[in-house]
């Protein structure tokens, strides 16, 4: 039974309440870390905004039942790790690199916040929709159908690999092995996709939405009506969220940067570009059925799309590549230099 009806606020779909509730939080980490210059709290705001949303329109929609609940957990549970964890690597570094060119800039570390609103907001559509009055005006399947179980075992699995994953890279860049020049990453699940995190952290979201249409692909909400549709456009979330780490914010700046960066600094070329060829960009694979795949194969379905790829003839800064070896040469003659004047005559 329910604890009471849910809240009609603005609209039933509680879309206008919870972006008012995400802009207005958004805004005040806005203003706290750039008057501060403090970049301790922009991950933890984008975090725990998740949990306020799902605490928010569970209470609102007074539902109790499984599906509401675990739906809505998840949701907390998926953005109160990511929060604690993202908290506890900013304490220990003490700045986030990724603000250096935005911290004093208004606007564009503004821009910042303003792209953490849309991301909190949209991924959390199937838990909004899902809890809403809505979608609660029909009766809901008893939680247990397919979608339900499918669901609940890809988050635990996703939610396992993403912890995992994090702590695997965390711990190796605080080894001896991780702290050396031209480290690999190449621990764990890091042998079978270089980016096993962003992997988990899709399908998490994937898991989500699978539970939240239940009562749509089950036809307790028909074919028509209103709440169906919302149930099935909240795949917004998961697409937007794809889309964020393999276009923009993600992969491409990982990938071709940071293996541009590595042939022009030599900085352990031959083994990188060897990690490259053998371990999956994203999809999680043996390194053995990875580096045996048709290149147009890995180009398409493998998801290492041609923006990703670095090819040193064409993304090379040829005029670092010239200063690097003028200095590794002038080195050289100095060592050799040296060795000829310490050796004994014979």
């Amino acid at each position: 039974m329910p604890t009471h009806a849910p809240v009609h606020v603005l609209d039933n779909y509680y879309l206008a309440i919870t972006f008012i509730v995400t802009v207005a939080y958004q805004l005040i980490g806005f203003s706290i870390a750039f008057s501060l210059k403090f970049d301790k709290l922009t991950d933890f705001m984008g975090g725990t905004n998740f949990i306020l949303l799902a605490i928010l329109t569970l209470a609102m929609g007074g539902s109790t039942h499984p599906r509401q609940i675990i739906t809505s957990i998840f949701l907390m549970l998926w953005a109160g790790r990511l929060a604690g964890f993202l908290l506890f690597r900013i304490l220990k570094t003490g700045k986030d690199d990724r603000f250096d060119d935005k911290r004093d800039k208004f606007w564009t570390f503004l821009g910042f916040w303003v792209f953490q609103m849309f991301w909190v907001w949209t991924v959390s559509l199937p838990v909004l929709f899902l809890n809403s009055p809505n979608v609660l005006a029909y009766r809901q399947p008893k939680f247990g159908k397919a979608t339900d179980v499918i669901g609940v075992i890809i988050f635990i699995l996703a939610l396992g690999l993403e912890t995992v994953t994090d702590a695997q890279k965390y711990q190796f860049k605080q080894s001896e092995a991780g702290k050396q020049p031209g480290a690999i990453c190449n621990v764990g699940f890091f042998a079978w996709s270089r980016h096993p995190n962003y992997f988990a952290e899709i399908m998490v979201q994937v898991a989500i939405f699978i539970i939240a249409i239940t009562p749509a692909s089950y036809g307790a909400i028909p074919k028509g009506a209103g709440a169906y549709s919302a149930l099935y456009a909240s795949m917004l979330g998961f697409i937007f969220l794809t889309a964020l780490l393999m276009f923009l914010s993600g992969l491409p700046l990982q990938e071709r940067p940071g293996a541009k960066k590595r042939y022009e600094k030599g900085s352990n070329w031959p083994a990188y570009e060897k990690y490259l060829h053998d371990t999956s960009i994203l999809l999680p694979m043996p390194p053995a059925i990875w580096s045996r795949l048709p290149v147009i194969v890995k180009r398409t379905v493998g998801l290492e799309f041609p923006i990703y790829v670095f090819d040193p003839a064409k993304h090379a800064d040829q005029d670092k590549l010239r200063e690097r070896e003028a200095e590794e040469g002038q080195q050289g003659g100095h060592e050799h230099q040296n060795r000829e004047s310490t050796e004994p005559m014979r």
